[in-house]
């Protein structure tokens, strides 16, 4: 039987894992991310009514903005909304014609209203 020793890389992987999971445990932040899951979940939904939005989806604290593509230009719409919300403070990710949002597990109900308002603004600004 040939046995490996696990490389120094994969201890090291390893070591952080571990670490990452006791952090998730010492600042309870499955919890936190349970009583934040409601307040997240109606902000995004909120934004129903704004401009070019075609369907709004979320999981947990993990959502999605579907905007309708520009005629002869899918993901120009999506990519605007980027540079718009950057220029406003506010990282988002474009794929595509899909807003996609995960907020760092820290995040506060505070900053999840704030978030909402900068992008509502935004998609309020895009055509």
């Amino acid at each position: 039987m040939v046995t490996s020793v696990p490389s120094a890389s994969s201890i090291a992987a390893c070591a952080a894992a571990i670490a990452s999971l006791e952090i998730y445990r010492r600042d309870g932040l499955f919890t936190r991310v349970k009583s934040l899951a409601g307040p997240w979940e109606d902000s995004l939904h909120a934004l129903r009514g704004k401009p070019n939005v075609i369907d709004i989806r979320n999981i947990g604290l993990m959502g999605a903005i579907e905007l309708a593509p520009r005629p002869d230009a899918p993901g120009a719409r999506g990519y605007e909304v980027l540079v718009k919300a950057l220029k406003a403070g506010l990282l988002v990710r474009a794929t595509g014609d899909i807003i996609a949002l995960s907020p760092p597990l820290i995040v506060s109900e505070a900053e999840i209203g704030k978030l909402f308002d900068i992008l509502g603004g935004v998609l309020d600004g895009v055509a």
